[in-house]
C-alpha cells in the first residue's frame, strides 16, 4: 500500500482498485469503498463551503459509528484535521478540549446535544447532527448538499491528520498531533504484524475517540479489508459479529476479554474464523490471557504503546505466548521494540541510562512519536528532553516504568500518577481538583488501587477541615457532578494528614504501599 500516504488516500485508492469491495459493516448496513470515498468527498466539500481550511480542526463526539470514518477521510482531503472526542466525558471536560482545540465544525451524535446545550464554544460555527438535527442540519442532509467531487486538495507527509486528547498530569487534557508521516511509516509493519491483508475482516470495538479504536479501524481499512463496527461495548453484540461476519482480526482490552470470559455466550461462540487477537491499552493478568487463548484458539500479540507513539512501542508475537511452556514468564511481558522502535531504560532523576533488570522510565525513539502536544510547546520540550533530528524523531519520554530482561521489556510500575482503569486513563490530578472545591476537604491525595474487575479503580484519601464529616457517597456524588464517571472515586478513605516530600510533592508511592501489598509490581 505503499501509495497511500495520507488518510484521504486510503479511499481513493481502494475506490480505483475496488470499488464494490465491502469497507464497512454497521448494524446491518454496508458501504463499499466506492461508497466510502463518494461520501468522503462529499464531506471534504461540506466542510470546504463550512469554512474549514488546510490544517483546520474538526471534532466529532459521538459513538463509535461509520459518519466517523468518512468524516475523518472528508477531513483529510481537504488536509483539515481530525478531533476525536471522549463522548464519556461531562460536559465542561467536552467544551475545553472543543474550544483548546479551536474546532470549527462539530460532527454530534444526537443523544448528545443535551450536552452540547451546557457548552459554550467559541470556535465552532457550524454543528451537524448524526441522527435527528431538530433545528441543526442533520448529517444527511449536510453531505447531500455537497458535491461528490474529489477536491484534491494538497495534503503533507508531516501535516496533522489527527488529534486525540489525553489527560494531564496539571488537570488539563493535551491535544497529542499525529502526522500522516506517524500513520502510514508504521502501517505496513504493523499490518504484517498483526495478520492483516486484503481479505481482512476487522472488528472495530474499541471506542473511536482511542487510538484502539479510530487507530484500529484506520489500519484494516489502510490493508483494503472490511471493518465491522461496533457501537459500544456490548458483549452478547460482539460475540455475535464475530461469528456472523468470520471476524479473521480485532483489538480488545484486558477489562472486555476478562468479561468475555464470564459471558455464557462466549462458550458457544465459533472463535474459527479469527487470525489474530491484539491486546493492549492496559495490563493484563496471566490467568486473563491464558483463558482467552484457550476459548478463541487464535494467536495473541500483545501490544504496549501510547497515543503519543501512534499505539506503537513494542510487541509479544504470538510465538512468545507459551503458557505452560519454558517461555511462559513472558506472558508478564509487554514484549519487544519492533519496526524502526529504539527503547532504552533511563533513570527519570539523573536521565542516565540503566543496566539490564535495572528499574527506570521507558524512552522510545520512532517515527511513530508524536508531533507534538497541540498548542503546548513547552510540554513537548518535556516529553523530547534530548531534542530531535532533522526528521523530527527524538528520544520520547513515556512517563512509564519498566525494565529489559532478554530484550524483552516488563512493566514494572509508572513514573507519572496515571491510573488506567478498564483501559479508561485517569489522571489524579483532575480528581484532586474537583474534590478541593468541596468545601469539607482541607487536602486530598488521588491513587489507583487493585480491582478485579477494571484492573485499578480510583481511591480518594483526604483529611477533612476542621469541624466537618463528608460522608462517602457525598464526594462521591459530589465528584460525578463534575467529571465523567469513570473518573470518580469508587471509594474514599480519610487520613490525618497527606504525606508530602518538603517540595510539597505527595508521597503517593507510600500511600499506595498498604493497598499493593502481596502484588508483585504496581500496576494490576
Amino acid at each position: 500500500m505503499s501509495e497511500i500516504t495520507s488518510l484521504a488516500d486510503i479511499t481513493r485508492v481502494h475506490a480505483e482498485s475496488q470499488p464494490d469491495k465491502v469497507a464497512m459493516i454497521f448494524e446491518g448496513r454496508e458501504w463499499t469503498y466506492g461508497d466510502l470515498d463518494r461520501e468522503s468527498n462529499q464531506v471534504a466539500n461540506a466542510l470546504l463551503a463550512a469554512g474549514v481550511g488546510p490544517q483546520d480542526r474538526v471534532a466529532h463526539l459521538d459513538k463509535n459509528g461509520p459518519e466517523y470514518f468518512s468524516y475523518l477521510f472528508g477531513a483529510s482531503k481537504i488536509n483539515a484535521v481530525g478531533v476525536a472526542v471522549n463522548w464519556r466525558l461531562a460536559a465542561p471536560e467536552m467544551e475545553y478540549i472543543l474550544n483548546h482545540s479551536e474546532a470549527k465544525v462539530l460532527l454530534i451524535g444526537q443523544e448528545f446535544l443535551a450536552h452540547l446545550d451546557e457548552m459554550n464554544l467559541e470556535t465552532v460555527t457550524k454543528v451537524v447532527v448524526v441522527g435527528e438535527g431538530g433545528d441543526r442540519d442533520s448529517y444527511v442532509a449536510w453531505i447531500d448538499s455537497a458535491a461528490s467531487d474529489d477536491p484534491q486538495v494538497e495534503v503533507g507527509w508531516t501535516d496533522t491528520c489527527y488529534q486525540l486528547y489525553t489527560s494531564g498530569t496539571t488537570g488539563l487534557p493535551k491535544g497529542v498531533e499525529l502526522t500522516n508521516r506517524n500513520f502510514f511509516s508504521f502501517l505496513p509493519e504493523a499490518s504484517r504484524e498483526w495478520s492483516f491483508n486484503k481479505s481482512s475482516v476487522n472488528l472495530v470495538a474499541m471506542p473511536l475517540f482511542h487510538i484502539a479504536g479510530s487507530g484500529w479501524g484506520v489500519v484494516g481499512l489502510f490493508n483494503g479489508g472490511t471493518n465491522v463496527l461496533l457501537r459500544e461495548a456490548d458483549l452478547v453484540e460482539l460475540l455475535r459479529l464475530v461469528e456472523t461476519y468470520s471476524v479473521t482480526n480485532a483489538l480488545l482490552v484486558p477489562a472486555i476479554l476478562q468479561f468475555l470470559l464470564i459471558t455464557p455466550e462466549a462458550q458457544e461462540t465459533d472463535f474459527s474464523s479469527l487470525r489474530t487477537m491484539v491486546y493492549g491499552a492496559s495490563p493484563i493478568t496471566e490467568e486473563v490471557l491464558i483463558s482467552s487463548i484457550e476459548l478463541m484458539g487464535c494467536d495473541f500479540v500483545g501490544a504496549y504503546g501510547l497515543t503519543e507513539t501512534t499505539g506503537g512501542g513494542t510487541i509479544l508475537r504470538a510465538e512468545d505466548h507459551d503458557p505452560g511452556g519454558p517461555k511462559a514468564n513472558l506472558l508478564r511481558s509487554a514484549g519487544r521494540p519492533w519496526a524502526d522502535i529504539d527503547l532504552r531504560i533511563v533513570d527519570p532523576e539523573t536521565l542516565e541510562d540503566l543496566g539490564e533488570g535495572e528499574v527506570g522510565e521507558i524512552w522510545l525513539r520512532s517515527v511513530v512519536t508524536l508531533k507534538g502536544y497541540w498548542k503546548d510547546p513547552s510540554a513537548t520540550d518535556e516529553v523530547y528532553p534530548e531534542g530531535r533530528d532533522e526528521e523530527g524523531k527524538g528520544w520520547f519520554r513515556t512517563g512509564d516504568a519498566g525494565y529489559l530482561s532478554d530484550g524483552f521489556l516488563f512493566i514494572h510500575d509508572r513514573v507519572k500518577d496515571m491510573i488506567i482503569s478498564g483501559a479508561e486513563n485517569i489522571y489524579p490530578a483532575e480528581v484532586e481538583n474537583a474534590l478541593m472545591a468541596h468545601p469539607e476537604v482541607a487536602d486530598v491525595a488521588v491513587i489507583g488501587v487493585p480491582d478485579e474487575k477494571w484492573g485499578e479503580t480510583v481511591k480518594a484519601i483526604i483529611t477533612v477541615a476542621p469541624g466537618s464529616d463528608p460522608s462517602e457517597d457525598e464526594l462521591i456524588d459530589y465528584c460525578r457532578e463534575r467529571l465523567a464517571h469513570f473518573k470518580c472515586p469508587t471509594s474514599v478513605d480519610r487520613i490525618d494528614l497527606i504525606p508530602r516530600n518538603p517540595a510539597g510533592k505527595i508521597l503517593k508511592t507510600e500511600l499506595r504501599k498498604p493497598y499493593w501489598e502481596g502484588k508483585d509490581r504496581s500496576v494490576n
